[in-house]
């Protein structure tokens, strides 16, 4: 087809519009009353917003036990943060606390006792309640109520529930791993009493320090045979005798329980690295705008609808006057 087929074309549709102005004006006046009473009809809904700022679920317990700091708490979060946090907005966990709390089957005017009563609220929860990553890496979460008040409460409970949920999931996983340190530090503890118990009996029987003593003890006997005190000798070597038959026991002993030391430091520095993360709050989240109520409301746009709405009426009816016009011709043919 040339530029010559195409202006003809043009000018046959804009002949074909122009001849049936009236037509059209009749149809164009008609969708914008209707649209207009549909749009007057609309419920008015206030939109009101939270932006946020994910933080890094570092463990907390190690910016205060460990001595090489490998992150920062005050640090902002990156994407994979932000996602996490995101995920938790949308959890049921937060969908169903605000239902509860602002009795939304009520408010929604969903008879719980329908067929697909669920599927019908979360569908309007859903479509009021939004929660999104922005470009600048922040999460927004907007809602949208008929009431400004309540649209910009259920906005701010979200961001604070986002908190507690965070923190619950955070102290179960660390209670869990407090658990096992727990045992472990109370099993050390057990073996070092048990190994104490030994070592006592060991210095009833005159073992302090088995080294140390037959050293001092050699070098007494050395004394003793030099000056010639056989009775003083042989007591002595029988004293070494009687030592000795203790040695690897003790030997034994002072390795483990030094070991046993310092296992129970080291576990018990992770315990207490462990009981903070799993006692202490913190927040999951930097809150830069909290929600306020909205002075103006956010739906519905009335003139864009009336003015989609005649659009759409129109061409629409010039696509069946159009074909109608194509049927007569045929017809005629």
């Amino acid at each position: 087809m040339n530029s010559n087929d195409s202006q003809l074309n043009s000018s046959h549709l804009l002949r074909f519009i122009f001849d049936r102005r009236r037509t059209f004006i009749l149809i164009g006046a008609a969708a914008a009353v209707l649209s207009s009473v549909a749009a007057l009809l609309m419920e008015e809904q206030f939109k009101s917003t939270v932006i946020m700022f994910a933080t890094p679920q570092h463990s907390i317990g190690e910016q205060f036990y460990e001595e090489v700091k490998r992150n920062d708490l005050l640090e902002y979060g990156e994407t994979e943060d932000a996602e996490r946090l995101l995920q938790i907005l949308n959890s049921d966990r937060i969908r169903s606390r605000i239902i509860e709390k602002y009795d939304l089957w009520s408010h929604y005017d969903i008879d719980r006792s329908e067929a697909g009563a669920q599927a019908m609220l979360g569908k309007e929860y859903n479509s009021n309640v939004d929660a999104r990553l922005t470009r600048y890496g922040s999460i927004e979460v907007s809602v949208l109520d008929r009431e400004p008040q309540r649209a910009a409460d259920m906005a701010n409970d979200i961001a604070f529930l986002a908190d507690s949920v965070a923190n619950r999931l955070r102290n179960d996983r660390a209670g869990d791993a407090l658990g096992y340190a727990r045992s472990s530090l109370e099993q050390v503890q057990q073996e070092i009493t048990s190994m104490e118990d030994d070592l006592g009996k060991l210095y009833e029987l005159g073992v302090y320090d088995f080294a140390t003593q037959i050293e001092g003890l050699n070098e007494q006997y050395a004394t003793a045979i030099a000056k010639g005190a056989n009775a003083n000798a042989e007591k002595i070597r029988r004293q070494m005798a009687e030592i000795s038959h203790y040695a690897n026991e003790f030997n034994k002993l002072s390795n483990l329980i030094e070991a046993a030391y310092e296992r129970e430091a080291i576990l018990k520095k992770r315990f207490e690295l462990m009981k903070l993360d799993a006692e202490t709050q913190m927040p999951s989240a930097f809150v830069v705008d909290y929600a306020a109520p909205a002075d103006k409301k956010a739906k519905p746009i009335r003139w864009l609808i009336v003015v989609m709405s005649v659009a759409s009426t129109l061409v629409f009816a010039l696509l069946i006057l159009l074909g109608a016009e194509n049927l007569k011709g045929s017809a005629k043919a």
